[in-house]
This record gives C-alpha cells, structure tokens and sequence, in this order.
C-alpha cells in the first residue's frame, strides 16, 4: 500500500482516560463502492480490509505510529478468525468497537466487532493474534515500554469485561 495513502487515513482519538471500561471505539467507516461483490453486498475479503483499518486505528491509539514502524517495530497479524452475520451494501456506515482478549511481552489478542453505524445491528467479528516484530530482524520481539504501558492500562480494565461468545470458536459441520 502507498505509505502516502496510508498516512492519510483518518482516526478518532481519545484520551486513555476515555471509557477504557468498555470495548474502544476508535474507528468509523463507510462502504466503499470498490468493496461490493457480485452479489450486491460488501465482499468477505473487504471485511478483513475494514477490520485491518480498526487494528490500525488501535496501533494509533497506543502509540504504534509511522515513528514507530519507521523505528523498525510493528506488530504482525499471525492468525485471524472472522464470523459474519449480516450483509451490508454500499454507502452503509460502519461503527467498530476492540477489545484487548490477552496481553503479553511480545503478542497482543484482540476481538473487533462490525456494526451499522445506524441501526446498531452486529454485522460480524473478528478475533486476531498479533506478534510485536523488530522488522530488521524479521522475528518477535518485547513491546516497546511506551507501548506496553497504554496497553497494560487498557487490559486492566478489559480483562473484567464480559468474554465474547466468538471468542476461540471452532468451525465444524454439526452432526
């Protein structure tokens, strides 16, 4: 991706003091007409798209910045799960919401959730493991101590919130 393009994205801020209590609202979005597939709805793959733009706005949030990725840290998506649950078309308005699910030196899991920014209707969820890279070396490493500060805020407050249902779920063919 254009790093240019990249750094002109748009995020919400809030202060760490913000309703940390409650999964964070950091990211709002729209359906772009590029995301409709054939059928008339928003593509699958345009779901983790949207959902990769809500773990970009969390990476802004706790100081994961281009300075910081220009530095050679960066967290790396090892494993993905999404669940969908309603379609939505062009132009609808999207609201996300993410919880930090576990927290170590080096990994971050985390749960996203995809509304309609007007009705409230849940429209799928996504639940991530991500791993803290030094990209010259190319292998994990210890969060930065600025960084795991905020998000050892932020799981002090999350790691009492209700567990999502989704969380660690398996696919199968029930018999």
């Amino acid at each position: 991706m254009d790093n240019e393009i990249y750094l002109k994205r748009k995020y919400q801020y809030f202060s760490l003091e913000d309703k940390l209590n409650t999964p964070l609202e950091l990211y709002q979005a729209e359906v772009h007409p590029d995301w409709i597939d054939y059928n008339g709805h928003m593509s699958e793959s345009f779901y983790l798209y949207a959902f990769g733009d809500a773990s970009d706005a969390l990476f802004q949030y706790i100081g994961v910045d281009n300075d910081y990725r220009l530095a050679g840290k960066s967290f790396y998506t090892v494993e993905t799960h999404i669940n969908f649950y309603l379609e939505v078309s062009k132009g609808e308005p999207l609201k996300f919401t993410t919880q930090l699910l576990g927290l170590d030196a080096k990994k971050l899991h985390i749960f996203h959730q995809m509304f309609h920014a007007k009705s409230g209707d849940l429209l799928a969820t996504t639940e991530q493991m991500l791993v803290h890279v030094d990209m010259n070396k190319g292998k994990a490493c210890q969060i930065e101590p600025a960084v795991e500060d905020i998000l050892l805020k932020i799981w002090g407050y999350h790691q009492k919130l209700p567990i999502p249902r989704q969380k660690g779920r398996v696919m199968a063919i029930k018999k």
